[in-house]
């Protein structure tokens, strides 16, 4: 047979002729080696968080910026519910937090109150600005009694306080209403200055797991990022100053 019609046999390396394993693709064993990668270790515990308030006081804003460090002037309502997921790490364990954000127009409470059960932390969110949303708070802490679980952790947020100039309902407001509340802290907050964001979700977990059985080392309370002790109970000065959660 003519030489020019000869086809070169596949060699045991994989390409045409021999040279076995020597020749292999580079492409070939980078993906070979991805796929030898450890999977992510799981999360050590889930926790639902729920964010509540009345319409326009910034929840999804809050939401927003501790899941993605983003802020939207101009947020549309959001239309039942929705939820974001993130991952820290707190007290040496992994925690993935599944964090809902509620409508705050009345109509849709019969959706959000099936949140209410399996949540083990409870946002409540005021706008500083607007005397209303203050006031309706009672009407949520009635929601939390009705449907969530007497163990569900509560803080008490009032946020926009990049809007401090146009302020009307004062820290020391915010402050009796909480201590009103059996086990309710409370803090101040600016999602769109990002001021006290990270501080809300973080202490509400911390407050969740001091409350689980793990076996952490002194030294690493005493270092944690959030402190477990309650603040005492002075009065700020006024005005009063931009202080920091919880």
């Amino acid at each position: 047979m003519d030489s020019r019609y000869d086809i070169p046999r596949r060699g045991a390396g994989g390409g045409f002729g021999g040279g076995g394993s020597a020749n292999a693709s580079p492409a070939l064993t980078g993906a070979q080696s991805r796929r030898k990668k450890m999977p992510p270790r799981p999360a050590d515990y889930k926790l639902q968080i729920i964010v509540i308030g009345s319409r326009g006081v910034g929840k999804t804003s809050l939401m927003e910026r501790f899941t993605d460090d983003t802020f939207c002037e101009a947020c549309k309502s959001t239309v039942g519910v929705d939820f974001k997921i993130k991952t820290v790490e707190l007290r040496g364990k992994k925690i993935r937090m599944q964090i809902w954000d509620t409508a705050g127009q009345e109509r849709f409470n019969s959706i959000t109150s099936a949140y209410y059960r399996g949540a083990k932390g409870i946002v409540l969110v005021y706008d500083i600005t607007k005397q209303e949303t203050f006031e309706d708070l009672p009407k949520w802490v009635k929601m939390i009694d009705k449907y969530a679980s007497e163990e569900a952790e509560l803080l008490l947020v009032g946020n926009k306080l990049d809007c401090e100039t146009d302020r009307i309902v004062t820290r020391q407001q915010g402050e009796r209403f909480a201590s009103r509340i059996s086990g309710m802290r409370f803090c101040e907050a600016s999602a769109k200055d990002n001021f006290n964001v990270d501080e809300i979700f973080l202490k509400l977990v911390d407050d969740i797991l001091s409350k689980m059985p793990l076996e952490v080392p002194s030294r690493e309370l005493s270092n944690s990022v959030l402190s477990l002790q309650p603040e005492p109970d002075v009065p700020p000065e006024l005005p009063p100053p931009r202080s920091r959660c919880c």
